[in-house]
């Protein structure tokens, strides 16, 4: 089964802002999400706090979602409630990479990632919100460990179904409703 990773996703630095506030949104991610992802970085609408006040409210596991760029970030996440912490493009200690989602920039990148670790494959290209050239499958190919799909999943039918967990933002109401009528029939 795919864990569905919701996301509590108030902005982005690449346009989006959503109409609902934290809180609307966490209720949403709380009811559908097997996992909750939180922001840790101010410019997608998030902190450190937020991860403290998720934690408050649900058993649920939480991804502290954000780049991370040092151990201390994750530590600091870790300290504020988060179950797991995603990190872009680098590999941690090897005492936090248990705690860790890792996310490659690119193809290559995988091949530099210790084996039994999570990764995940963002087809946003965050240094222009755009989609990069190399898809899900491509990455799925060259990577055969556990793997999470992130972005552009608006529907169920844009999730691959080798991905082994979806991390669903901007998109979530939308493939929530897309999942209830899916039931439905």
């Amino acid at each position: 089964m795919t864990i569905l990773i919701a996301e509590v996703k108030t902005q982005s630095p690449f346009g989006y802002k959503s109409s609902k506030t934290w809180d609307e949104l966490f209720s949403i991610a709380r009811m559908h999400g097997d996992w909750i992802s939180i922001h840790t970085d101010p410019r997608w609408g998030g902190s450190f706090d937020l991860i403290a006040k998720a934690r408050g409210k649900t058993a649920k596991p939480i991804l502290a979602k954000g780049i991370h760029s040092h151990d201390t970030d994750i530590i600091k996440a870790l300290a504020h409630g988060a179950t797991y912490v995603l990190v872009v493009g680098r590999i941690p200690a090897a005492e936090l990479l248990p705690e860790c989602l890792i996310e490659v920039n690119s193809l290559e990148e995988l091949l530099l990632i210790p084996l039994g670790t999570k990764v995940v494959w963002n087809t946003r290209d965050l240094s222009t919100g755009k989609s990069k050239n190399e898809t899900f499958a491509q990455a799925r190919a060259a990577w055969s460990g556990w793997l999470c799909q992130a972005s552009f999943i608006r529907d169920a039918a844009d999730v691959n179904e080798s991905a082994n967990a979806i991390l669903v933002g901007e998109g979530l109401e939308r493939y929530v409703d897309s999942l209830q009528k899916e039931r439905k029939k």
